[in-house]
């Protein structure tokens, strides 16, 4: 069995007031300390949360930002491309006017040159069938005649050219 004697008695009483000490000076500030350590722990692990919350909402506003951007670019594009087709239609269009505008001159041109000559092929038909019809005057008419005329008219002329066309 146990022996209580005086030394054990001792160590009993000293344990106690040691254990008294401890709890007035060591155990408090220790647990304070604990406590604080908590407290820091847990107000790191909100700020955490908050900061991870914070991130999120961030990330979410950036998706949404960049989606926006590419909608805007997207009809950016769209609309310059819509111009651009404008653009052509309408310089084809002008383009072409302006050829329907050439090719109304051009026409007119050809009908006044066409005009022209045949109002200078009819001046030259009239000088030649008056110069065959002087020839012919001038002459006694057999077939013989008529003939080396007619040659004569086509080939060399008795006079120089009459009008503006070559023989």
């Amino acid at each position: 069995m146990v022996d209580l004697n005086g030394t054990l008695l001792a160590q009993i009483i000293n344990f106690l007031i040691l254990t008294g000490i401890l709890a007035l000076l060591a155990y408090k500030p220790l647990l304070r300390i604990l406590e604080g350590r908590q407290k820091f722990i847990a107000e790191r692990l909100e700020t955490s949360e908050r900061d991870k919350m914070q991130a999120e909402q961030l990330k979410k506003e950036y998706e949404q930002q960049l989606a926006a951007a590419h909608t805007e670019a997207q009809r950016l594009v769209a609309e310059t491309i819509n111009f651009a087709e404008q653009a052509k239609e309408q310089i084809l269009a002008e383009t072409r006017a302006a050829n329907a505008k050439l090719l109304q001159t051009a026409l007119a041109e050809i009908a006044a040159e066409r005009a022209g000559a045949m109002a200078r092929l009819k001046d030259e038909v009239v000088n030649l069938s008056l110069l065959t019809a002087t020839k012919i005057i001038d002459r006694k008419l057999d077939a013989a005649v008529n003939a080396e005329l007619v040659n004569e008219t086509i080939t060399k002329p008795a006079e120089p050219k009459s009008g503006n066309l070559p023989c």
